[in-house]
């Protein structure tokens, strides 16, 4: 089954709490606080995969999570980092946000690995908050607790010519006869069910060609099979268009032509504009070919190469053409897009409300980082929030937005009473 667009939930790994824990050795007096810091959740890593050519793989298994850091540890231990998780995907794969439609990334390359989602960083231990006045703190903080995302993986194939034209005019076949790809071939429409890619050889180089499904009038607004497999061609640098010239489907090859141009057109019109090579092909059944040629050439203005794919008839002069074409165009590249990025943790933002009851209410990264640290039952825990509060300048902020002796401030589902 070939599966071209897909929805999944990725979360990297949680951060590690960082440890608690006091250095305890016979004759060794006050040996003070030795928690260690928690290890960092694992990234979540997409790579190319060239043995892959559909997103089959997805459409069963739809949640990925990387290792959550392990905990700190006393004696100075640092927790382990929790492992990334690496989604191998096919070649052209674009990887957007599927809330914003953001994208992430375009896979490419072989070999090319973009993180996607980082992991949480490790908690701090106890000895980290050691200061000359805090000799023996007892808390910690917990490491970051990351979100899940859900993405859209969209393939793209990456070729360099793509096949055009109505179901059942001998695309598949003229594939097969050009390269080693083994296409399903049937005297019936929509025998060809995904895209196939082969191979061309042009003399010491080569080309990759995609046969993508029939189109039919409407593809571009979903008919037929659709718009589906239309973004199958949009990386391509050339069009073929094939036209079964026979007319033996009872279809006139001249409004065929007219009517995939429009097609390509109402999709994408970087599309339509791209070079194109018109394929008269099935010329072995037409008796007065000549006058079909002249008569096609003559009303759509396009000048056609004649083929025979099932006989092999004009298959290398084609072939020469579309090599000659492709070595004045320039090589397919990524998409150009602004790289979108989930958000990373920010321990210094901070926001200021007033809610309806009167309270001010603290929210942000800032605040985040605080909620991990803090043990309100514990006096140095305590202060060391409230330091932190007056050194970044949050007191003050309360007290420019009019807070008073007593006004209630609240931290989540936590109230204080505001003191100056």
């Amino acid at each position: 089954m070939f599966v071209d667009k897909s929805r999944i939930y990725i979360k990297a790994g949680n951060g590690g709490d960082g440890a608690v824990s006091f250095h305890r050795e016979k004759y060794v007096a006050a040996g003070g606080p030795n928690g260690g810091d928690g290890g960092n959740g694992g990234n979540v890593i997409f790579r190319t995969d060239p043995s892959k050519n559909t997103l089959i793989d997805f459409r069963y298994a739809q949640h990925y999570r990387a290792g959550n850091g392990a905990k700190g540890e006393g004696g100075f231990c640092r927790g382990k980092n929790g492992e990334d998780l690496v989604i191998s995907v096919p070649k052209g794969t674009i990887i957007r946000d599927y809330d914003t439609g953001g994208i992430l990334a375009d896979m490419f390359y072989d070999d090319q690995e973009v993180i996607v989602a980082y992991g949480g960083k490790g908690g701090k231990g106890n000895a980290r908050f050691a200061t000359s006045t805090r000799r023996t703190p007892g808390f910690s903080q917990k490491g970051v607790i990351t979100e899940e995302h859900s993405v859209i993986l969209e393939l793209k194939t990456i070729a360099d010519v793509g096949l055009a034209g109505f179901p059942n005019v001998g695309k598949s076949t003229l594939l097969s006869r050009v390269s080693a790809a083994k296409p399903k071939i049937a005297n019936y429409h929509f025998t060809t069910l995904s895209p196939n890619l082969g191979v061309v050889r042009y003399h010491d180089d080569s080309f990759v060609m995609a046969d993508i499904p029939g189109l039919i009038e409407g593809a571009a607004d979903g008919a037929g099979l659709g718009h589906e497999f239309l973004r199958h061609i949009e990386r391509v640098r050339l069009v073929v268009h094939v036209v079964d010239i026979s007319g033996m489907e009872g279809r006139d090859p001249v409004e065929d032509y007219f009517k995939i141009n429009q097609e390509l057109s109402t999709y994408s019109e970087k599309l339509a504009s791209l070079p194109q090579i018109v394929v008269a092909n099935k010329c072995d059944c037409v008796y007065d070919i000549e006058d079909v040629i002249a008569r096609f050439e003559r009303e759509t203005g396009a000048k056609v190469i004649r083929i025979s794919a099932i006989t092999g008839e004009g298959i290398r002069d084609l072939v020469e053409l579309i090599g000659k074409k492709l070595e004045d165009i320039p090589k397919v590249a990524p998409m150009e897009f602004e790289p979108f990025e989930y958000a990373k943790e920010d321990n210094n933002s901070y926001d200021i409300s007033v809610d309806e009851d009167g309270a001010y209410v603290l929210t942000g990264g800032l605040i985040d980082m605080l909620v991990r640290n803090i043990v309100l039952d514990d006096l140095d825990s305590f202060r060391y929030f409230q330091k932190t509060l007056r050194d970044k300048g949050v007191i003050k902020a309360l007290k420019d937005m009019g807070a008073t002796d007593g006004d209630v401030i609240r931290i989540e589902d936590t109230e204080f009473d505001f003191v100056e």
